[in-house]
Parts: C-alpha cells; structure tokens; sequence
C-alpha cells in the first residue's frame, strides 16, 4: 500500500525515528508550555486551560473537561517514554520531565473535580483509568513515586465500570449515570481498560456485545450506540472516528483468531471509509470534542502497527495511515513569529484541528485555540514517532 498523500501542499511522510522524535518534542514543548499550569497558584499542580488565550474567571466557571484532561496525561506518558529510551527530557534538564507532569496532573484532575476522580460519564473515567495504568508502568521503569495514587485511581474507577457494564440491552457499558444510553465510546474503552488489567472475561463480554449490537455489517465500523428513548431501544447508527480507536486496542489487547481477524478487517475498514477522498489521511471531527476523534484512533493504529501477529499487509496499512495523519498536521502548522514561549498564552507552534486545511485558515493569528486539537496533533506525533525505526 502506498504512503503518499495526494493533496497538493502536502508532502510525502517521513519515516525517519529521529525527525520524529523531534517533531514530537517539539509539539509536547508548545502543549505544555502555553497551555499546561498551575489550578490557582497551587505549587505542585498542573493542569491544561481548555483554549488560549485563557482567563482565570472563564477557567474557574467554565468547563475544564475532564476527558481532554486524561489524553493531556496519555500525551506525557507517550513522552516519558521517549525520554526513558532517550535519557533526555523533552523540555531541557531544569525543566520537570513528562512523567512528573503527568503526575502532578493526575492530582490536579482530582482536585478540580471537587477532591473525586468520579464523574458523571464512564467514558471519561475509563481514559483516566487507561493513561493512570500507562503512567504507572512509566514510574515502575523508571522508578519514580506515584504508583500508589495511581492504583488508587484505578480501584475507584473499576468499581464504577463493573456497576456501569451491566446485561440491560444485552450487556454493554453505560455512557453517563443517567443509564439511557449504552455506547462504543463507553463501552470500548472500558473493555480495553479490562483487558489491560486482567480481567479478560469480561473484556471479551464486552467486546462480543459491540460485535453482535453495533457493528456496521456493512460498512466493517463500530456505529455510536444503543438508547432507550420513551421505552424503545433505538440504534444511533453514528460512526465516529475515534469510537474504532478502542475497540481496535481492545481487539489487539484481547488477542486470539477472532479478535485478530477483526482488528485487521477494521484497520482496513478505517482506510476505506474514514480517509479523505483520494488520500490515505483520515478525516477530521472539528472542535470541542471531536478535535480529539483523529487523534484517538491513530494512537490505536499505531499499537497496530506494531502488532506482529497482525499480517505484513495489515501493518503496513495501519503505518501508512499514522504517518500521513502525522505529516497532514505536521506540515498544516503554524508556527507563531514570537520567541518560543515569549508569551505564556500563545502556543509556539499551532496545529489545524482539519487535516486537510493549514492551520493559517483553521485558527488564523488571533483565534482562540482549543486545547482538544493541540493534544490531537501531538498525540499523533507520538504514534508516528513510537513506529519509526520499527
């Protein structure tokens, strides 16, 4: 399968492990230097603002969305472990390393969320349980503190997934406490947060139910969910990108002939149906939230990708659609004309949330920035650079 882009401006990938390791740095630096800081002065704290340029009063009353919150700690996770292979920070040495960061975030989500790690919706538990358990293997390799508060976190967190994955609707995770409403981005999450912790039974359950109930026959795509409107269970046929990243890593995690039968024909699903006309770049989901979508399912295709038990064909695929993901945003850059991190509320380097448009047109000098689109951009970096050289 070829690796080029078609679209004009943008050029052929790189496969080069260090350019990519580089462009990674480069993006973590501009994420967490503009974006990343204190919760009110507290020392020892660390949170992103959800756009910049930011206010006190808006960060203190408006949304601070936890989920961006827990990819922000998957993003310094990715980078510590650059930094472990590289015996480097990714911010210099008289800066805090990324799993320092991501340590003191972790904190600091409990803390803005009124001292719990409990909220409202399952899903985002499930990606704070997923980057915690990724933090903590950081900290035992590199043998840093921390692992305590994380084991901590994901006892509390599994409590709620094990009363959320229930046999209403024939098995499934709900989305939110109000339990209307059993879906992907719930539910797969939570089965590759099972599967990761050991508990593979019921991460197969899980699993099993999204195959029999929201598997596009056709299509080979997992759709949104399964809602109880006015007594009835209606199918939301939706399919979002970033619902296949999980299921994939779910599938990947699980292992075996079916589940690896399935990854492959879902990774080859995503290159036929969620890639932009004439290319093998994957679509972008806008703002707010859906600046994450993208982002999410490379993170997957690039465990793929690495996946040797998972055909050549297969691999090659899954590379092929993380490298031009990765150059798309890349070379859509934009780099700001001051000083890197000269002024603490404009990014160094601003990403496009559309792969497809520069960054000049998607957020022009001036326009406020999401923290959900940055994070994409990097954490598609990081998935090209954990492939490169492999």
């Amino acid at each position: 399968m070829s690796s080029q882009i078609e679209p004009a401006g943008i050029p052929a990938p790189s496969t080069d492990a260090a350019e990519w390791a580089t462009r990674a740095n480069r993006a973590a630096r501009s994420v967490t230097r503009s974006f990343g800081g204190r919760l009110l002065f507290l020392p020892g704290t660390h949170i992103g603002a959800v756009s910049l340029p930011k206010t006190t009063r808006r960060s203190l009353s408006g949304p601070w969305h936890y989920w961006w919150q827990a990819h922000y700690v998957d993003c310094l996770v990715d980078a510590g472990r650059r930094e472990l292979a590289s015996k480097s920070k990714f911010d210099g040495d008289s800066r805090p390393s990324a799993g320092r960061l991501a340590s003191r975030l972790v904190t600091t989500i409990r803390l803005r969320n009124m001292l719990r790690f409990v909220n409202d919706y399952y899903d985002d538990m499930a990606w704070l349980a997923l980057a915690t358990l990724r933090l903590e293997k950081l900290a035992e390799e590199t043998k840093k503190l921390g692992r305590r508060r994380n084991a901590y976190v994901q006892k509390c967190l599994t409590l709620q997934f094990d009363s959320a994955s229930t046999d209403h609707l024939g098995g499934g995770t709900f989305w939110s406490t109000k339990r209307d409403f059993k879906n992907t981005p719930a539910t797969a999450p939570v089965a590759l947060y099972y599967a990761r912790t050991g508990h593979t039974e019921r991460a197969q359950q899980l699993v099993d139910w999204l195959n029999s109930k929201l598997l596009h026959p056709e299509r080979g795509l997992y759709q949104d969910g399964l809602r109880i409107s006015h007594g009835e269970v209606v199918v939301d046929g939706a399919i979002y990108t970033y619902n296949q990243g999980p299921v994939l890593g779910a599938l990947l995690e699980l292992g075996g002939d079916d589940n690896l039968r399935r990854a492959a024909l879902l990774v080859d699903a995503v290159g036929r149906e969620l890639t932009l006309p004439g290319t093998q770049v994957i679509r972008g989901d806008g703002t707010g939230d859906g600046g994450l979508f993208t982002g999410i399912l490379v993170r997957y295709l690039a465990v793929a990708a690495r996946d040797v038990r998972l055909s050549v064909k297969t691999r090659e695929t899954a590379r092929s659609l993380v490298y031009n993901a990765a150059e798309a945003f890349w070379s859509g850059r934009r780099a700001n004309p001051t000083p890197d991190n000269a002024r603490k509320d404009t990014p160094a380097i601003v990403f496009s949330f559309d792969p497809q448009r520069p960054a000049s047109e998607t957020y022009p000098e001036g326009a406020a920035v999401e923290l959900s689109t940055q994070l994409q951009a990097w954490m598609t970096l990081e998935a090209a650079a954990s492939i490169s050289g492999n």
